[in-house]
């Protein structure tokens, strides 16, 4: 799938995981592409953000892997966080999958 592209110069590959959040069963976006790209940039920024305080827990404090990212799913679920459950819920998979570890489901 080509990237989600407002202007030739915009060059960002949205996940179809990601892509998923935000489509209508006919595949259609719920919300303008501006916003979508917004909201995707700040998920993955997040997980990004995420990386050194979740090895830190677990390596550090000696966290196991879902004890972490249960941790981590609960502040992103806060209600002033900012994020929707199926963002926060997005945003550990990635932090999953960026730090190697198996991926936590749909609702770890």
């Amino acid at each position: 799938r080509r990237p989600m592209s407002g202007s030739p110069d915009d060059q960002t590959f949205i996940p179809p995981s990601f892509e998923a959040l935000y489509r209508d069963p006919r595949g259609r976006l719920r919300i303008d592409r501006d916003e979508y790209r917004a909201r995707y940039e700040l998920c993955e920024d997040m997980a990004q953000m995420l990386l050194e305080r979740a090895q830190a827990w677990h390596h550090d404090l000696g966290l196991s892997e879902d004890v972490v990212i249960g941790r981590t799913l609960a502040g992103l679920r806060g209600a002033d966080s900012g994020f929707r459950p199926d963002e926060s819920r997005w945003v550990v998979r990635r932090l999953a999958e960026l730090l190697g570890w198996p991926d936590p489901g749909p609702d770890p």
